[in-house]
């Protein structure tokens, strides 16, 4: 637009709909208001007063205008053409399945996280304390398939790792990991922080009433832990162990349930991590720590001096029910979608499958090599 010109007295009963400089003319296309019938009249740029609308400008007006329809034909046919490609690209894509394995399938289990929450990016984004061995600790480097820590130059590794890339595989999604500390897991689930805890968690009802759970995908059975030399060494059941100084990671059914099991027990403070319990333990802190098999199997593999009281066989054991033992994948309480994409990998998977893979765990924590 060059410009607009004020329009001359008598005209503003017009519409006008358009205008544009035409050879030193402002030629405008009036539809009065009164009647149907369309008059153009040019005004002088210099006086405004009406002129004569000259042959020269009609035949610029008309070829213009039949330009400009065939441009909106154009346009208006290419719309169509687009649109009919989209709806049979549509129905395609509903009547054709892909192969399971191929390219095809991934892309069509990502799109489909469009309809999870937290998943329209089809990035999964699990949180877990990195310090937890043989369920996940940090490394320098990508060894051993680890994976990049968010905001952070080190990486994540573990059991919990190695299931969460079973899971991200199977559903096309892309892996994140966060690293908090434990009392964080929960709130941040519930709050949309992360996507799900992958980290080692007990499926308790008092969780269970927080957040639900996917899973189980691993069997931890209770045990304790002590020093070769120490008079516990060979105790027989949670009797035996009876005035000996323990303690246990924090917020855990290891600390809260289990040890208080143990009559007689002098229970220390919880540590805030499991690294500290077992160092609260090889340092002479304290007589034996309560935690469960996975945990143990690294710790003894980490500490050659160090012995696993395992009570499973005997009836002096401690008493737990199936959410002190199953280990699940906590998700946003309601996220069912979430919750059954990952159940649809972990249900395809035997007690042996966990089994191997976390015996691999342990044979590449860092402490153990």
């Amino acid at each position: 637009m060059l410009g607009r010109r004020e329009i001359p007295a008598g005209l503003s009963q017009n519409f006008v709909k358009r205008y544009q400089w035409l050879s030193g003319y402002l030629c405008y296309s009036v539809f009065p208001m009164d009647r149907l019938t369309k008059r153009s009249i040019l005004f002088s740029p210099v006086s405004g007063a009406p002129e004569k609308f000259p042959d020269h400008c009609r035949k610029i007006c008309k070829r213009k205008v039949k330009n400009m329809k065939k441009l909106l034909s154009v346009l208006m046919a290419l719309a169509m053409v687009l649109s009919l490609a989209a709806c049979g690209g549509s129905g395609t894509a509903e009547t054709t399945a892909a192969p399971a394995g191929t390219e095809a399938a991934g892309t069509t289990a990502a799109a489909s996280s469009d309809a999870i929450p937290g998943l329209e990016d089809g990035v999964l984004t699990i949180a877990m304390e990195c310090a937890y061995a043989p369920y996940n600790w940090t490394q320098p480097d990508d060894a051993n398939g680890a994976v990049p820590i968010k905001d952070s130059t080190e990486y994540a590794n573990g059991y919990d790792v190695m299931i969460a890339k079973k899971i991200c595989e199977a559903n096309g999604w892309e892996l994140e990991v966060v690293r908090t500390d434990w009392d964080s897991l929960v709130p941040g689930v519930q709050t949309g922080i992360y996507d799900a805890v992958i980290a080692g968690q007990s499926m308790t009802a008092d969780r269970m009433e927080q957040v639900d759970f996917a899973g189980p995908y691993y069997y931890a059975s209770i045990v304790c832990v002590t020093k070769a030399d120490s008079a516990f060494a060979d105790a027989q059941g949670i009797s035996d162990l009876s005035g000996g100084t323990c303690t246990a990671q924090i917020a855990t059914v290891w600390y809260d349930t289990m040890l208080p099991q143990i009559e007689g027990a002098q229970i220390q403070t919880a540590a805030e991590t499991a690294p500290a319990m077992l160092m609260a333990l090889e340092t002479g802190t304290v007589d034996f720590i309560c935690t469960d098999m996975p945990t143990a199997m690294g710790a003894v593999a980490a500490y050659p001096d160090m012995v696993i009281l395992d009570f499973t066989d005997s009836d002096d054991n401690f008493v737990a029910d199936e959410g002190d033992i199953n280990i699940g994948v906590s998700v946003m309480k309601g996220n069912t979608a979430l919750k059954d994409a990952i159940d649809s990998v972990l249900s395809t998977m035997t007690v042996d499958d966990f089994n191997a893979i976390m015996d691999e765990a342990i044979s590449v924590q860092p402490l153990s090599e």
